[in-house]
């Protein structure tokens, strides 16, 4: 478990008061509607394995979800399906009235552009400094802001000004973390999806980016899905399914939802 001494919570007004360019305005979160979703994968001895197994979800703008179940239950690869990092086998994925199932390459790409992508192992690269993985998602494309000071603002937002030449080697694992947070909002996304962002965190520095992502969707009003195994995480949501074996076996609202 990577510990870094992040123990002071951010607060994430300056996220709307100026971070991203003057806006100012808390966005709409995507609506997320998945119909008999299925996705089977094969091993390496030819067995289909099915991943996910006739999911149907309703998620309304705006709502926190936890995505509960052991190791292997399909947490990551429903996750991935609604971000179109992956490719479902059957069955409807609609993301405010575009059915991600029938989305060319090019297509998925520009959705993908709109989506936040937080993951366990922050996946930044290690030859790029903290400005420069931030950067890095939007830097083939044309914007409408100025990448390098929208990096800027989003690392101080996220507590990281004065780190921001430092390479991730340089970093914490919360402090990485946090960049990878700050990665995910650089093109202003309606929807964040998170597998296990704490699972490589000690309890004090994951419970500070806890606070970071459910104030990024209080400001925000972000779609916010969370893959996780760790019941307390699942209770910060307002809404918790569990699945088993690709299969939704609970849907709940959490009793103590914040």
């Amino acid at each position: 478990m990577a510990s870094g001494g992040d123990n002071a919570v951010v607060r994430t007004s300056a996220l709307l008061e100026g971070a991203a360019d003057g806006e100012q305005e808390p966005m709409t979160g995507n609506t997320v509607r998945l119909v008999d979703v299925t996705k089977i994968y094969q091993s390496s001895a030819g067995v289909r394995v099915p991943a996910l197994d006739g999911v149907s979800l309703d998620i309304p703008a705006g709502q926190t979800l936890a995505v509960t179940g052991r190791s292997g239950s399909g947490k990551s690869t429903l996750l991935h399906l609604i971000g179109a990092m992956d490719l479902a086998d059957r069955g409807e994925i609609d993301v405010d009235g575009q059915d991600l199932t029938k989305l060319g390459d090019r297509q998925r790409a520009t959705y993908r552009r709109g989506i936040g992508f937080v993951f366990q192992r922050f996946h930044l690269l290690p030859a790029l400094t903290a400005c420069d993985n931030v950067v890095a998602p939007v830097l083939p494309f044309r914007t409408s802001f100025n990448k390098q000071e929208r990096a800027l603002k989003l690392l101080a937002a996220v507590g990281l000004e004065g780190r921001e030449h430092d390479l991730p080697s340089k970093l914490s694992g919360g402090q990485q973390q946090r960049v990878a947070i700050a990665r995910a909002l650089i093109g202003e996304p309606r929807m964040l999806l998170a597998d296990e962002p704490t699972g490589n965190l000690d309890s004090v520095t994951g419970s500070g980016v806890l606070e970071l992502l459910f104030e990024l969707h209080a400001t925000r009003g972000l779609t916010l899905l969370i893959a996780t195994h760790d019941p307390a995480v699942a209770a910060r949501c307002q809404r918790v399914i569990a699945l088993r074996d690709g299969k939704v076996v609970s849907d709940e609202q959490a009793a103590s939802a914040s």
